[in-house]
C-alpha cells in the first residue's frame, strides 16, 4: 500500500534553521548562507522520506517562518506598508513576520494566531481593498525542481483557496466573497503551471473544512473549486483535510472531481461513519490519515490495519497517510540517549512515523499480516502493562467535591478588598513574568545540567540575577514586580520536571512559531507534586523589595496542552490531576507571604474543539473548573492573575470570565486590540491588561504609540479595571530593547494617569 506524508518538520534535527535564521537577523550571515542552510535541510528531509519508502512526499512544506505567510506571498498579498520599506524579498517577508525598525522605516508585525487546535502559530495575512491578487509561485516550483534534481518526485503543497479566504484579515470594506474570483484565477494559474511543468500531484490543504460550515461557506467552496478543477488537466489534485472530520461538506466533496481526498481518522470523530453512510467513490483515492501527526505514541497496528481492511472491503483505493503535518511532533528519537528503552519503545517521532507508515503499508498488503514479526511486536507492546498509575492521585481526585471549584467571597467583593489591601496606583504597571534569558543565564543552566557546577553555585547565580532583576524593575518604575524566571527553561517543561508523571527529552524540539521552538514534556503517568517548586525563588525575590512580587505559575490546561498527553486516560482526568498539583503550589506560595499569584493559561484556547457544538461538553466544562480548582482555596485578599496569548478569544469571553481570576492579561497588541469590543459586550468582570506592545517583535514601541493604545482601551474598559503590561513574557527579547520598551510603557502609564 502506498504511503503519504502531509508535511515534514522543517527546523532540522538540531534546530539548524532556527540558528541560521537568528544569525541572519543579527547580520552574522548573508542571505546566500541562509538559503544554503535551507537547501541542505530540504535535501535531508526529502532524502530521508524517500529512503524510508514514502511514496507521496511533499515539497513547498518548507518555510523560513510560516506556511500561511508563504501562501500570502505566493498570492501577492503583501500590505503596502511592507512594500514601501523597499527591502529585498526575504527581508520584506521577515518584516511581515517580525516587524521592522530601522533605516527604511518602522512597522509592526502582522498578527499571529494559533493554527487551529495546535501550539503552532501562523501569521495572519492582511488584505487591503485595493490589493491585487497575483500569482508568484517561484518558491513552489523552485523547490519542486530542487527535489526533482535529487531524483525525488514530490507533490507540491499549498494552503487551499478556501482556507486562505477564511484566515485572511480584511482591513477595508471588502470581504472574502469580493476576492473570490481573483483568488480563483491565481489558483487556476497555479494548476495550469503545474500541468505545463508536468507536476503529477498538487496538494491543496483545506483544514477549514473541519470547522462548522454554513450554506454560504459551502457555496463559496463550490464557487472556488468548481472553477479551479475545471482546468485540472493531467495534474491530479489532492484535497487534504486534517484536525477533524468534514461532516458538513462530505457529500459534496465526494461528488467533486478531486483525484484524491485526504481525511483525518485520528481527530475526525465521524470520518468512518461518513464513509459508512455515504460510501467513497471508487474513481478517487482516499488518503487515510491513520498515523497521528500530533502525538508521539506508537501507532496501534491492530486498530489501524483493521480500519484499512474495512476500507479495502468497500473497494476503496487507499493511500496510508499521516493525520496532519508532522510539523507538530519532534524530528527523531535518535538523540534521546537518556531515555531508556522502557520508555522509547512506546514513542514515535517524525522519523519513526515514516518507518511506521512503511511498515503498515507493507502489512496492509499481506493476507496474513497478523502472523508477521512486526505486527506481533506491536501487539505485544500494546498488550503489556505500563507503570503509570498512582493510587494516591486516584484517591485524591475522587475526593474532590463541587465546593472545591468555588472561591468565596464573590469576585466583586474580592476586588474591592484587594484595591484597599494592595494599594496600587491607577493603571498599575507590571510584566507577564519572564525577563530576557541572556547567554550567561543559559550557560549557568547548561553547566548545572552537565554537572560542571554544584547546586549551590547554580542557585547563587540565579539569586544574583533575581536581585539584579528586582533592582532593574524598581529603577524602571514598575508597580508590580516579578522575579524574572531565570531558573526556568520553559514555562511548561520547568513545572513538568518538578512534578511526578512526566518524562523529558533532550533534543525533541517542536516549532511553535518562526524561530521559536519548544520541547514539550511527555505525560507518562499520573501527575502529582511532592514538594514546593517555586516558593524559594518567589520568597527570595519578595525579600529584595517592598513592592508586591507576583508568584509565577503555569496553569493545568496549558501544562497539558503544551505537553504530549497520554492516550490511555481522558484529557479531563489528566487536567484535573495537574490542577491539584498546582493548587498545592498556590497555597504554599500564599502561606509564604506571596500576595499576588499568576497562573498562566496561555494555551486555554488551543484545544478548544473546532466545532462550536463541542466546545463545552468536550472541553470547557472541565477545563474552566480545573483552573478554578487551582485557586479556590486562597484568601480573599490574595490576588489571582492569569495570562493568555495569541489566540482568538472573543467567542469564549464568558467562559474566560468564568475562570474567576481577579486579573487577566491578554495578547492584544498584534490584533489591534480587537478583543476590547468583546470584553465590553460581554460585561467582562475580571480586571484586564490587554498587551500594550508586541514582545514577539524586536522593535521598540514609542511612548506615544502606547499612550494611544491605552486611550483606546479606556474607551472600552473602566479605568479601575485596566492594567498596563506587555503582551507576553520577555524571555526571548534582548536586554536593551526590553529596557527601552518597559521605560516607555511606564512613562505612557504616567501620562495616562495625568491626563
Amino acid at each position: 500500500m502506498k504511503t503519504s506524508v502531509i508535511g515534514f518538520p522543517r527546523i532540522g534535527t538540531l534546530r539548524e534553521l532556527k540558528f541560521a535564521s537568528e544569525k541572519y537577523f543579527r547580520k552574522e550571515i548573508d542571505g546566500n548562507e541562509l538559503t544554503q542552510t535551507a537547501e541542505e535541510l530540504r535535501k535531508t528531509h526529502w532524502t530521508l522520506q524517500k529512503e524510508s519508502g514514502i511514496n507521496f512526499i511533499s515539497s513547498n512544506d518548507f518555510s523560513f517562518y510560516d506556511m500561511v505567510l508563504d501562501t500570502a506571498v505566493l498570492l501577492g498579498i503583501v500590505p503596502k506598508r511592507y512594500q514601501e520599506l523597499g527591502l529585498c524579498a526575504i527581508d520584506t517577508y521577515f518584516a511581515m513576520a517580525r516587524g521592522y525598525q530601522g533605516e527604511s522605516g518602522d512597522v509592526k508585525a502582522l498578527a499571529m494566531k494559533k493554527w487551529f487546535n495546535t501550539n503552532y502559530h501562523y501569521i495572519v495575512p492582511e488584505i487591503e481593498d485595493d490589493t491585487k491578487i497575483a500569482l508568484n509561485a517561484d518558491k513552489l516550483f523552485n523547490e519542486y525542481f530542487e527535489a526533482k534534481r535529487l531524483g525525488i518526485e514530490t507533490k507540491p503543497v499549498v494552503i487551499g483557496a478556501f482556507t486562505m479566504l477564511k484566515l485572511i484579515r480584511y482591513t477595508g470594506k471588502k470581504t472574502a466573497g469580493d476576492f473570490a474570483e481573483e483568488i480563483i484565477r491565481a489558483y487556476q494559474e497555479l494548476l495550469a503551471k503545474c500541468n505545463e511543468e508536468q507536476v503529477e500531484w498538487l496538494q491543496f490543504d483545506e483544514p477549514s473544512l473541519v470547522k462548522d460550515l454554513d450554506a454560504e461557506d459551502i457555496r463559496l467552496f463550490h464557487q472556488i473549486y468548481d472553477a479551479i478543477l475545471s482546468g485540472a488537466g493531467k495534474c491530479q489534485v489532492l484535497l487534504q483535510t486534517y484536525f477533524g472530520d468534514v461532516r458538513d461538506i462530505y457529500e459534496d466533496l465526494i461528488r467533486m472531481p478531486f483525484a484524491a481526498i485526504g481525511l483525518d481518522f485520528i481527530e475526525g470523530r465521524q470520518t468512518c461513519e461518513l464513509i459508512e453512510k455515504f460510501s467513497f467513490p471508487q474513481d478517487k483515492t482516499l488518503f487515510a490519515g491513520l498515523v497521528n501527526g500530533k502525538n508521539i505514541w506508537r501507532n496501534h497496528y491492530e486498530k489501524t490495519l483493521g480500519t484499512v481492511a474495512e476500507l479495502k472491503k468497500k473497494g476503496i483505493s487507499v493511500v496510508l497517510s499521516t493525520s496532519c503535518s508532522l510539523l507538530h511532533v519532534p524530528y527523531t528519537l535518535k538523540h534521546e540517549a537518556k531515555l531508556s528503552q522502557e520508555f522509547t519503545s512506546y514513542f514515535a517521532f517524525a522519523e519513526e512515523k515514516l518507518a511506521e507508515l512503511k511498515e503498515l503499508g507493507d502489512l496492509a498488503e499481506q493476507e496474513n499480516y497478523q502472523e508477521s514479526e512486526a505486527y506481533q511486536k506491536n501487539k505485544a507492546l500494546f498488550e503489556g502493562e505500563r507503570d503509570c498509575h498512582n493510587e494516591e492521585v486516584t484517591k485524591r481526585l475522587a475526593g474532590v467535591t463541587e465546593k472545591d471549584y468555588i472561591r468565596l467571597p464573590k469576585r466583586s467583593e474580592r476586588q474591592a478588598l484587594q484595591k484597599k489591601e494592595l494599594n496600587l496606583p491607577e493603571f498599575p504597571t507590571t510584566t507577564i513574568g519572564s525577563f530576557p534569558q541572556t547567554k550567561d543565564v543559559k550557560a549557568n543552566r547548561s553547566a548545572f545540567r552537565r554537572g560542571e557546577i554544584s547546586k549551590e553555585e547554580y542557585v547563587a547565580f540565579n539569586k544574583k540575577k533575581i536581585a539584579e532583576c528586582v533592582k532593574w524593575q524598581e529603577e524602571i518604575g514598575l508597580d508590580v514586580l516579578v522575579h524574572g524566571e531565570y531558573e526556568r527553561n520553559d514555562m511548561v517543561e520547568y513545572f513538568g520536571e518538578a512534578l511526578g508523571g512526566f518524562l523529558f527529552t533532550e533534543k525533541a524540539w517542536v516549532q511553535s512559531y518562526g524561530t521559536r521552538c519548544v520541547k514539550p514534556p511527555i505525560i507518562w503517568g499520573d501527575v502529582y507534586r511532592d514538594k514546593p517548586i517555586t516558593v524559594e525563588w518567589s520568597v527570595y525575590a519578595q525579600f529584595q523589595t517592598d513592592k508586591i512580587m507576583k508568584g509565577m505559575l503555569t496553569g493545568p490546561v496549558t501544562i497539558l496542552n503544551w505537553s504530549f498527553p497520554r492516550e490511555d486516560i481522558s484529557i479531563k482526568e489528566s487536567i484535573s490531576q495537574i490542577a491539584l498539583a498546582i493548587r498545592d503550589e498556590v497555597l504554599d506560595l500564599e502561606a509564604n507571604g506571596i500576595r499576588m499569584i499568576q497562573i498562566d493559561e496561555a494555551a486555554l484556547r488551543e484545544k478548544l474543539p473546532l466545532r462550536r457544538s463541542d466546545w463545552y461538553s468536550e472541553y470547557l466544562d472541565f477545563a474552566i473548573p480545573a483552573f478554578r480548582l487551582t485557586h479556590s482555596g486562597v484568601k480573599a485578599d490574595t490576588q489571582i492573575h492569569t495570562h493568555m496569548c495569541y489566540s482568538e478569544f472573543t467567542d469564549i469571553i464568558p467562559a474566560i470570565d468564568d475562570m474567576d481570576a481577579d486579573v487577566i492579561t491578554f495578547e492584544a497588541s498584534r490584533s489591534d486590540l480587537q478583543i476590547l469590543d468583546a470584553l465590553r459586550e460581554n460585561h467582562f468582570e475580571t480586571e484586564v491588561g490587554p498587551g500594550v506592545y508586541d514582545i514577539h517583535s524586536p522593535r521598540v514601541p514609542s511612548v506615544e504609540e502606547m499612550v494611544q493604545a491605552l486611550r483606546l482601551m479606556l474607551t472600552k474598559i473602566a479605568p479601575e479595571k485596566l492594567w498596563v503590561n506587555p503582551d507576553c513574557g520577555l524571555k526571548t527579547r534582548g536586554v536593551p530593547e526590553t529596557d527601552a520598551s518597559l521605560r516607555n510603557m511606564v512613562e505612557a502609564a504616567k501620562q495616562i494617569r495625568q491626563s
